[in-house]
Parts: structure tokens; sequence; C-alpha cells
């Protein structure tokens, strides 16, 4: 491959042979590599709804601490290079070829012994690779479904984060709370500590067993830490932080939604619990723990991408996610006449992730990502017929963004949401319209 379009090409191929869960493929593809995740501390961050926001902000976090810090998210909204950072700097697409080339190559002289990565095997493995080679202090790993069987769980971390465990992907984790539970406690490891955001009972009560089974230190979001919201804003939020130990006034973050304040004590727990181990002579300090959040930097939530017109991205995909939006416009932009653009992929709780937003537009369009999962447009607007919500059709999102565009009268609102596909065709559609202007 000679260039990063081939490079993508490539990798995004791999996703014919589908979601694979399971760790023994990950594992040889990691020995034939050298097995650079044994080269960096790690925090592997599992849940529903909020990892990807306590993976940046832990990220942030340690960052601000001294330390060289990786960061290993997914999906990405524009880039594939979002996906693996440093230092809070995206790998470079000269970067994702030659390890793309490299990887490549090095697993086709054992294809006899290792079957062909899925994406995400081997992107998990570019990650990994890329931070040994940068000589990361630390990373922060995101699984990317469940955590149990997830490619991600070959890590030994200092610290397991669980962030609140909510129903989503149900045809690979489970129909049950307790089912995907189950798989999202996967990631605790024996002896190393665990933090929980707060659960509802069927999922706390698998991971307290899990950790009990483990002996995996515990700490619980409203048991034994918590927060108290001061602010709350579409700039972000500010709280104070609580524990048997430490109080801590004042904090902020970037990330707007009262949801953020119990993703950002898990992220401050995690934080101090690996800064106060034996990994170094740096333990945590409060200026640096605060400076750290307060310039966190994740895209996709609850964004305002344009101000002429009001333009918000945010991916509320599964009802979860959709219920923390709905909470989030009821107490921010009541002031607002609501144009939703909403895309969904095929495979969701459709009519979950739109109950709790339809009732709060002033307009619905509907339209669809260029991607094969993508639920038409038509069958969404005749969910929302039955619901009793009238809706319009845009069969693209630059046509579905005109047509809001021009709807678009003071005081309004576009709110782009469904999926992340959604948002970032979106993204990429206002980036280019605000160049041509």
């Amino acid at each position: 491959m000679t260039n990063y379009s081939d490079a993508i090409n490539y990798l995004y191929a791999l996703q014919k042979y589908g979601i694979e869960l399971g760790l023994e493929k990950t594992e040889k593809i990691l020995s034939r590599l050298g097995n650079p995740q044994r080269n960096f501390f790690s925090f592997h961050v599992s849940g529903t709804n909020g990892k990807g926001s306590v993976s940046a902000m832990i990220a942030s976090i340690v960052m601000a601490h001294g330390f060289s810090v990786g960061l290993y998210t997914s999906p990405h909204i524009v880039s594939f290079t979002e996906r693996i950072r440093v230092n809070n700097r995206q790998i470079t697409e000269t970067e994702v070829v030659d390890l793309t080339n490299e990887i490549k190559s090095r697993l086709q002289s054992v294809k006899d012994r290792i079957p062909e990565p899925t994406f995400f095997e081997f992107t998990t493995a570019m990650a990994f690779l890329y931070f040994s080679r940068n000589a990361v202090d630390w990373a922060v790993i995101e699984v990317g479904m469940g955590g149990r069987l997830d490619a991600t769980n070959v890590i030994m971390p200092v610290v397991s984060a669980i962030t609140v465990v909510d129903y989503d992907h149900e045809e690979f984790l489970g129909e049950t709370l307790t089912d995907i539970a189950t798989e999202e406690a996967g990631i605790i490891k024996r002896g190393i500590p665990t933090i929980s955001a707060m659960q509802e009972k069927e999922a706390e009560e698998v991971i307290c067993k899990t950790v009990a089974e483990r002996a995996s230190p515990f700490v619980i979001y409203g048991r034994d830490f918590s927060g108290t919201l001061r602010s709350s804003g579409i700039k972000g939020i500010t709280f104070d932080y609580h524990d048997g130990t430490y109080t801590l006034t004042d904090l902020s973050t970037p990330l707007p939604g009262d949801h953020q304040l119990f993703n950002a004590c898990v992220a401050v727990k995690a934080a101090m619990i690996a800064l106060e181990g034996e990994m170094g002579d740096k333990k945590w300090k409060t200026g640096d723990l605060k400076k750290g959040l307060a310039s966190t930097k994740w895209s996709g939530r609850l964004e305002i991408v344009s101000d002429n017109p009001l333009i918000m991205v945010d991916g509320a995909h599964n009802p979860g996610a959709a219920t923390a939006l709905s909470e989030f416009i009821k107490k921010q932009l009541s002031g607002y006449k609501i144009i939703f653009i909403i895309g969904i992929m095929s495979d969701k709780d459709v009519v979950g992730i739109l109950k709790p937003l339809l009732p709060l537009a002033s307009e619905i369009i509907f339209t669809a990502p260029d991607y094969g999962r993508a639920m038409p447009p038509e069958r969404l607007a005749g969910l929302a017929s039955a619901m009793g919500f009238p809706s319009k059709v845009a069969n693209y999102a630059r046509e579905a963004i005109e047509m809001a565009i021009k709807e678009a009268l003071h005081p309004s609102l576009i709110l782009i949401t469904g999926s992340f596909y959604t948002i970032g065709e979106a993204m990429k559609i206002l980036d280019e319209r605000l160049i041509l202007r």
C-alpha cells in the first residue's frame, strides 16, 4: 500500500470478517509483533455509555501530570486517525500506512497459523504497536464491545473502570442487563483495582460478584465516592468530588451534560488510584488534576459545530444516550426550537432512541449515512408516524442539512444525532460548507 487511501480501504475490507469475540487470535497477533502491550502501563475502560468520555478525561488528567499518554478509542467520527492518539496528537496518515504495511507483512508469513484478523483486531494491534514505538508511559484503552471477549482484553491494566451498563449490542452481549454486565465485567482482573459508575441493581450485582471472585479492590460511585454538581451549561460542568479521604472543589470539564458528573468522578478516581500506585515517583496533584480535566477534548458529544446557524451534534446511538440528550435539551435548550436530523443504524433499538427525543422537536428530518447498516429514512419516518410524530425525509445527510438550514429561523437549533456515522458525515459536510463560504 503506497498511500493512506489504500491502507484505509484494506482496513475497512477486513470488516467482511465481521465481529469475532475472542482473545486467542489477538494474542497470537501481538505475540508476532513482540507483545507491544507489555511496554506501557494502562487503564482499561468498559461500559455501555460514557466510556469514551471517561477515557478522554483520564488521558487528559494523566497527561497533565507530565506523563506521555496514548489513547485508543472507537468509533471515529470523521477520520480513522482519531482512534489512536499520543498526547492528544492523532496518528498521522503516513504512520497508518507504514504500520498497516508492516503488520500485514508480518502476519502474511504466518497466515497458516494466524487466521485473517478482523478490522478491530488489526487496529487494536496497530494501536498497541504505535504506543510502544512512541514510548508512552501510560495508555488509556477503551473497550470496543462488551469486555470479556473484546480484543483489548489482552492487556493487564493498572486500573479497570466500568461506566454505566445499559442495553446495547444485545445480539452479541445478551438480552438482559445481567448478561450485558457479565460481558462488561470481563475486564476485571485478579488483584487489579476496579472502579464502577452507579449501576442498575442487576448490573451492580454482577460486578460485585466478579470483583469478589477475583479479589479485585473495588469502589463504586454513590457508595465509595461521589460528586456534587455546582453548575451545568452548554460549555460544560463544574462540580465537587468527594470520597472517604479527599474533597476536591470547583473541578470543571468542558464536556456538557449533567451525566458527565458521574463520568468525571469515575475518571478522577481512576487517575487517583493509578497515580498513587507503584508506577513511579509521581503522585496525583490537585492542580494537575484540575488542569487535566479542564483541558479534556472529546468530539461529537453535545458539541456545537456551527454558530450561524446554531448546530449541535451528539452521538446518541442507544436509548440511554438518547435519554441523556433529552434531559440536556430540556434543561439547557428550552428556549430553542429544535430541528432534529436523525440517522440510526438498523440493528439498534430505534424506537428506544426516538421515544425520548421526538416530543422535543419542532421539526424532524430523517436521513441515512452512507453505511450498509443504516436504516432507510422512510422506515424511520414510518416508525415516527406510528408514534404520532410527522417528519420529513432526506436520502442523504447533505440534503438533510440544507433542508434544516432553510428552516432554522432564530431561535432555532439544528441537532444532528442518532449515530456516530450520521454525525461524522454531517461534520465533514459542514466543514466543506464553511470552506466554501
